[in-house]
């Protein structure tokens, strides 16, 4: 029942009276978010005044806008290596920060070249965990009724490495897992998790997924919302439970536990809570040994209200797979987050995926925003525009200045800007800004690539059939080169799980080649119709399983189980290697696709 309280938000009334501050800290910081904005940008600089940084660029104690846009430029990654390498090789100057970096948090390894290092502080810690309090007061907006039951999420953590001066460096999650924010978080019935934390906390991915399904199952009836970081995730516990739900369901019958499950701490936790159960382990083997996994979320957990995942951006492929098997739970998007700095959140979580928009909480850090101009020149620069005065319709590239000692950072994010909620705008996040495809002039980034996937995999439906997972490279080896797509295909049908079932004739998938063409943009299509300078795409279609142990070999190399995304351009010779040893069948595009030369005015 909802609280009406004097603090009452315009979100909402409150679902409860501890959900009142938060949904009014929303409002009040929503509300000011220019004056919020001038306050942190002064604080980042007054605080750093005496970095070796900022006094390089004689900012002389200066913390207003125009004196900062005017003297600090514009940087990348690329622009701040030599500083990062000398903090962690051991530097503790105040090069950066005049707080000490306690840490690097790494970008999630599938990102070309080696992992990013991002410096953090202590206090970074607080500023996440207070956007992690604003989700669920956000949520049970919602959905009523989540202090009933628990969620069953899929966490995991990354055993970190230390960089030659001895900072810890791992991803930004293992990081805040491994915090006594996470570890003694305080009980709140509104955030209680199936999985103990010896099982979250354990750094081998077998040991701990299995007991976090294990638990997952045994708790079945109490599970109100089933989530992962990213879609992908929660899909690889799906596909963990069709591979090992017989030795799961053996450790419920019997009580024991699984003897690869190895790992002391860990052990003696789940075996004081696993006790026999012949029933429930009937109805996981009867569930799990149908040939038909269609629903099979809320066939094992009834009560599941919703899937919390992010299917933003190179996500969203992974919808319709998701729908098949949740029979079409909403998937709920709740924050915006990155290695850098964590951004803000959805206040409307239970919207479509496609209309997912993230308001910027401006207490987090300085944003910027470099428009897009996508008709101008590359000697322009467009200028700037603060948080506030971004416009309705327009894409930007987000640019951060953080309390850690990044200064007018591009984080390489594009967002749309789609309202505003109070004076904070409100983004749709469109992609990442790096080039997925390009064999001569031509240029494919990520957003058109995953479109012209979507275009071609209706092409698939009167099969029955599905793209669960897909990757690409530039072919440059063919004269002309060309683009090669790999697709891992489902099809819905008895024995399709062993990957038996009726699969798209040879004729439909080179459709599909063609299909992907016809979505290209025009000076790809100029290349393959007026220059041939680029040859037909290919499609070679991989076995079942592929993209997992692609997975496998990326955290194997240092990629964290929980950041992990399939990248959807390849280079890499050993992942190549294993992509071509899995192909089953190619396909060409049988023709070339239209393109007509633009007329001159």
């Amino acid at each position: 029942m909802a609280v009406h309280s004097s603090l009452s938000s315009p979100l909402g009334p409150p679902a409860c009276e501890t959900d009142a501050k938060p949904l009014q800290f929303i409002d009040e910081m929503t509300r000011n978010a220019d004056a919020v904005q001038h306050t942190v940008l002064a604080e980042i600089l007054s605080r750093n005044a005496s970095t070796e940084y900022l006094r390089r660029y004689s900012l002389d104690g200066a913390t207003d806008p125009q004196t900062f846009k005017a003297k600090l430029p514009v940087i990348t990654y690329e622009d701040l290596q030599p500083e990062i390498q000398r903090i962690a090789s051991g530097d503790r100057s105040p090069i950066l920060s005049s707080h000490p970096i306690s840490e690097f948090l790494t970008s999630s390894g599938t990102s070309a070249g080696e992992r990013k290092l991002m410096p953090t502080i202590k206090e970074e810690l607080d500023r996440r965990q207070l956007l992690y309090s604003l989700l669920m007061p956000v949520m049970n907006l919602y959905v009523p009724g989540l202090d009933k039951g628990k969620g069953l999420y899929f966490l995991f953590v990354k055993s970190e490495t230390r960089t030659p001066g001895g900072l810890l460096a791992r991803p930004v999650l293992t990081s805040y897992y491994k915090s006594d924010h996470f570890k003694t978080r305080p009980y709140d019935p509104f955030m209680v998790y199936t999985s103990p934390n010896e099982a979250i906390l354990c750094p081998d991915s077998f040991q701990s997924m299995y007991t976090q399904m294990l638990c997952g199952l045994l708790q079945r009836n109490q599970v109100l919302r089933l989530g992962a970081v990213f879609a992908s995730g929660l899909l690889r516990a799906i596909r963990f439970l069709q591979l090992n739900w017989h030795d799961l369901a053996t450790d419920i019958r019997n009580g024991t536990l699984n003897s690869r499950i190895t790992d002391p701490s860990l052990r003696d936790c789940i075996l004081k809570i696993l006790k026999p159960d012949s029933q429930l382990a009937d109805f996981v083997s009867d569930e799990c040994s149908k040939e038909d996994w269609e629903g099979i979320v809320t066939r094992i957990w009834p009560k599941t209200k919703y899937l919390d995942v992010i299917v933003t951006g190179a996500m969203a492929q992974y919808i319709p797979t998701l729908d098949f098997y949740s029979g079409g739970l909403p998937l709920a998007c709740t924050m915006y987050a990155s290695s850098e700095c964590y951004f803000g959140l959805n206040l409307n979580p239970m919207c479509k995926p496609s209309e997912v928009s993230y308001t910027i909480m401006p207490n987090m850090a300085y944003f910027e925003f470099l428009p897009l101009e996508p008709n101008s020149g590359s000697d322009s620069s467009p200028k700037l525009v603060d948080l506030v005065d971004v416009e309705i319709g327009k894409e930007y590239e987000l640019v951060i200045t953080t309390y850690a000692g990044l200064y007018r950072y591009r984080v390489g994010d594009i967002l749309r800007v789609t309202g505003f909620h109070n004076a904070a705008p409100q983004f749709h996040f469109v992609r990442r800004k790096n080039v997925v495809l390009s064999i001569d002039s031509d240029k494919t980034d990520e957003a058109e690539l995953q479109k012209a996937v979507e275009n071609a995999s209706e092409l698939l439906k009167e099969w029955k059939a599905s793209v669960v997972e897909y990757t690409s490279y530039a072919e440059t080896k063919t004269i002309p080169g060309h683009y090669v797509i790999y697709w891992e295909l489902m099809v819905k049908e008895a024995g399709d799980q062993e990957g038996k079932g009726k699969w798209p004739s040879k004729e439909v998938m080179e459709e599909c080649c063609l299909r992907m063409e016809e979505s290209m943009n025009s000076v790809y299509r100029q290349g393959r119709v007026a220059d041939h300078s680029i040859g037909a795409l290919e499609i070679r279609v991989v076995k079942s399983g592929t993209f997992e142990e692609l997975m496998d070999y990326a955290i194997s190399r240092g990629a964290s189980i929980n950041q992990y995304k399939v990248p959807r351009c390849v280079n890499f010779t050993p992942i190549m290697e294993l992509l071509d040893s899995r192909v089953v069948s190619t396909h060409f595009s049988p023709a070339l696709p239209h393109w007509t030369p633009a007329r001159k005015c």
